[in-house]
């Protein structure tokens, strides 16, 4: 009697307990002019209506892939890339793939994911130095996906007029990032000027250089909090 209650305990909490994302290395999405783009797609169980395809700051280059079985890939520490299985939550689905401003490859994924999937509500979102490809691609792509999303931008963030586009458009930025190349007054700025939708955040911890990941920089301790205010004004509109 004690082995099947022990049992059955065990099956509850495993029912219980939340589901874990999961990530998968993706090298279906292809350009038009035959490039592979890999990316690692990141869900969980449900039927998802959202994708957002994240690109990390810095160099950028994601480069996933697999090493003797183990999905490997670099920038594990960026904000975006290490908050994917916050995105993916069964309605949004996930794609972390290398920095880009060309179209071809970001419509890639898009066609990929929708071959999966069906019709998505597809939103790109960038992160410090990868803001200068979401700004860049935001032409390119205006119409195309339903929206882009600037975190921790880059200063040019506050000359960037989005009213101009049919796709929504989002700033994000920490009311105390040090880092003098994506300063809070720039998204500001566009917000002033343009009416571009915000989200200031605030709280947390700041650890190292002020332009890194783990700076107020890159929402280090509210990544939770931050991720859960862009989702929400994602939902906000299809």
């Amino acid at each position: 009697m004690k082995t099947i209650t022990a049992a059955l305990l065990l099956l509850l909490s495993c029912l219980a307990a939340p589901a874990w994302a999961r990530d998968e290395l993706v090298t279906s999405a292809i350009t038009p002019g035959g490039e592979t783009v890999p990316y690692i797609l990141t869900t969980k169980d449900g039927t998802p209506a959202y994708a957002v395809i994240l690109m990390p700051g810095g160099k950028g280059i994601l480069n996933p892939r697999m090493v003797s079985g183990k999905l490997t890939f670099a920038f594990g520490g960026n904000f975006l890339i290490r908050s994917r299985e916050l995105f993916a939550d069964g309605r949004f689905v996930a794609a972390s793939t290398d920095a880009t401003s060309t179209p071809d490859r970001i419509r890639a994924i898009v066609q990929d994911l929708e071959r999966r999937y069906g019709k998505l509500a597809v939103y790109v979102v960038g992160t410090s130095r990868s803001t200068e490809a979401t700004m860049a691609l935001a032409g390119p792509l205006d119409g195309q996906v339903v929206g882009f999303v600037h975190t921790s931008s880059m200063n040019a963030i506050a000359r960037f007029d989005p009213r101009r586009y049919k796709s929504r458009h989002l700033i994000v930025y920490h009311r105390l990032d040090a880092c003098r190349v994506t300063t809070p007054s720039a998204g500001a700025a566009s917000r002033a000027s343009y009416g571009t939708e915000t989200i200031e955040m605030e709280g947390g911890k700041s650890t190292g250089d002020d332009c890194e990941a783990y700076a107020y920089h890159g929402y280090n301790g509210i990544e939770a909090a931050t991720i859960e205010r862009i989702k929400a004004w994602i939902l906000t509109g299809k």
